[in-house]
């Protein structure tokens, strides 16, 4: 009888650290780094303020505005467990290309230009639940570094800024700049780990992005300015984000 005993309690000891040992590898705690990558998606919100000419007078063009296209790339990203439930979060990715589109007055123009947007942002986030759940809910809250590159106007606007100052086609250049900026970024989302090292996690960012596009149209043969222009666009894009991620 006691031999009995003893393998029973024998089997039951081994099946109980066999459980804590499998509940322990989930365990997410200070020190850890999380890697990911998957899909981004910017779905814009947009508005903006109509075309105002600031040079040689300055003027407003009635019912002109622009619109920008969603655009996806690929998403990376960094987490590091300050404890089992802070944790901050580098995200960082491919730069995304949007195109701008006219509405109202500047709708018959078509696409306006495009531009490649650098977002770096870093977030402060607090995972719900126990350090050992492998689902886990969490908010954040961080700010993005925002600034543009690539910026191109297609040929239909240059025209048509030509065209307004009267000038013949080809006869004029116009260059765009866009400012930088940082905005704060709200974050929600849940994380799914799969075993001690891969999981999975979803989240939706919002950020109250809003960007003002200056525009100086110059003489393409003698480069002497001609007009200045610009428009402020409210972007406001809500960004989910479907990562794969791996646990070091």
């Amino acid at each position: 009888m006691t031999a009995i005993h003893c393998n029973k309690a024998h089997r039951w000891l081994v099946a109980m650290l066999a459980a804590l040992a499998s509940t322990g590898a989930l365990a997410q705690q200070a020190g850890d780094w999380v890697f990911g990558a998957g899909w981004l998606h910017f779905a814009t919100r947009d508005s903006s303020s109509p075309l105002s000419f600031t040079a040689p007078r300055p003027t407003v063009l009635p019912g002109s505005g622009a619109t920008v296209g969603n655009a996806d790339t690929l998403g990376l990203s960094v987490n590091y467990f300050v404890d089992s439930h802070w944790v901050v979060e580098g995200v960082f990715g491919v730069p995304p290309k949007f195109d701008l589109y006219g509405i109202g007055t500047l709708a018959s123009i078509g696409q306006l230009g495009e531009a490649k947007q650098w977002s770096p942002t870093v977030v402060g986030k607090y995972y719900f639940g126990d350090a050992e759940a492998k689902l886990r809910p969490y908010l954040g809250l961080g700010a993005a570094y925002v600034r543009y590159s690539g910026v191109k106007l297609t040929p239909s606007l240059q025209g048509a800024l030509g065209a307004r100052l009267g000038a013949p086609p080809g006869a004029t250049v116009t260059t765009a700049k866009l400012d930088n900026s940082f905005v704060p970024v709200f974050n929600a989302g849940i994380a799914w780990q799969f075993d001690r090292h891969w999981g999975a996690s979803f989240s939706v960012s919002y950020l109250p992005l809003k960007t003002t596009a200056v525009l100086s149209t110059n003489a393409a043969l003698t480069g002497l300015p001609l007009a200045r222009s610009q428009a402020t666009v409210k972007v406001h894009p809500v960004v989910p984000y479907l990562a794969v991620t791996y646990r070091y």
